[in-house]
């Protein structure tokens, strides 16, 4: 062991964070223990309020501190709306381009039988309850465009097709700038797959 023993656990309490290897992690203890011992508390003290503190929305499953999140407390949005993603962070992402006025349902995962997770992990129990309501119309998968989050999209759609609910899928394909050449083969699969029309 090269460093004491409570230096040695804060390294490696900052390698379970994604993307971060050990060097990294010896990086960022040795900045809060020499530069930054207030940042080191304040960090500490969000870490245990937020993993003590915070859960899932019973309505929608995104992360909230409250028992139903702000975004399902809102009444200004479309509830004939449901924008089904895989976590917590596609939700910030969309909300962040504000083109969604509808509500969420947040699976926390994709189907992946291999790694045991089947439907009653992601609250498909829960999401058939929600479409039971009547209230929904439009079902918007926005699960990512991987082999799982295609299975997950499929499951969906069929589950939403007793309630005879419009289910859309979100395109994707090229970016926004991107040009052909450099696109990957399977990007413009999905994007031929996905053409539209042409407005006038």
């Amino acid at each position: 062991m090269i460093f004491s023993p409570l230096i040695d656990n804060l390294i490696e309490a900052f390698c379970c964070l994604p993307g971060v290897g050990r060097k990294s992690a010896q990086r960022m203890a040795f900045h809060l223990l020499e530069r930054d011992r207030p940042g080191a508390e304040h960090l500490a003290n969000s870490l245990l309020q937020a993993a003590s503190q915070v859960a899932h929305c019973q309505r929608c499953r995104n992360l909230s501190e409250q028992s139903i999140c702000h975004l399902c407390l809102t009444t200004s949005r479309h509830s004939h709306q449901l924008c089904i993603v895989e976590s917590p962070a596609d939700v910030a992402a969309i909300e962040q381009t504000s083109s969604f006025r509808g509500y969420y349902f947040v699976l926390m995962g994709r189907l992946s039988p291999l790694d045991g997770v089947g439907p009653e992990a992601l609250g498909m129990d829960q999401l058939s309850k929600r479409l039971d309501e009547g209230e929904v119309t439009e079902v918007i998968l926005a699960t990512n465009p991987t082999v799982e989050g295609e299975a997950t999209a499929h499951y969906i759609a069929n589950l939403s097709k007793p309630y005879q609910i419009h289910v859309t899928r979100i395109a994707h394909g090229v970016p926004l700038g991107g040009e052909l050449e450099y696109i990957d083969g399977g990007t413009l699969a999905h994007a031929f797959t996905g053409r539209m029309a042409m407005e006038d």
